[in-house]
């Protein structure tokens, strides 16, 4: 029998308020399931709304930095916080959007071997600062991702996207929120 989804109550996808119940049937339409991270934050809709909200201007807007390169922050700062459920999920997105199957399990577990660009590497090399040692981020470390090609708006997303999911892996944790099984098949075969 399968461990439950989160520590909290998860109310039942019909008791919620209309927003957040349109919203997390628009997600099952389009992936086929309910990812569990919707089902264990509908628990306090006003902070789903604020989580989710955040989540979207960060994760689906255009720049600088690729949608996978977003999932690839996601993943590595995930592994190093030790969350599960971010690891699998966006790693599942991730080979999604970078199209490779191999990615991921690269980036999770040491991104410094993985085959990636030294662009990335740098750009993963600023956020895990960001995520494990915030209070030494300086200059250099601008000048460096500068050197790459990074505007100050794209580390400004580096940075927010690495301590917003900083939020997320502790929320996680702390709620032991399971991954849905479906992710961890997704993206790592063709479809036929």
């Amino acid at each position: 029998m399968a461990a439950p989804i989160s520590r909290f109550p998860v109310p039942e996808i019909k008791d919620l308020p209309e927003d957040i119940r349109s919203r997390i049937l628009g997600v099952q339409e389009k992936a086929g399931f309910v990812p569990n991270v919707f089902l264990t934050l509908a628990h306090r809709p006003d902070e789903f709304r604020a989580f989710v909200a955040y989540h979207d201007a960060l994760m689906e807007k255009e720049g600088g930095i690729t949608k996978a390169e977003r999932e690839m922050i996601v993943v590595a700062t995930s592994g190093a916080n030790g969350c599960p459920y971010c690891v699998v999920a966006h790693g599942a997105i991730l080979r999604i959007r970078a199209r490779n199957p191999l990615i991921s399990d690269q980036v999770a577990t040491n991104y410094r071997k993985a085959d990636i660009s030294p662009r990335q590497k740098a750009m993963l090399d600023f956020s895990f600062k960001v995520a494990l040692e915030s209070a030494q981020v300086g200059d250099a470390d601008f000048a460096e991702l500068r050197s790459h090609g990074f505007s100050d708006e794209d580390i400004w997303d580096i940075g927010a996207i690495t301590a917003f999911f900083a939020l997320s892996n502790r929320m996680a944790n702390m709620i032991s929120m399971r991954p849905n099984d479906e992710f961890y098949l997704m993206g790592r075969v063709p479809k036929q």
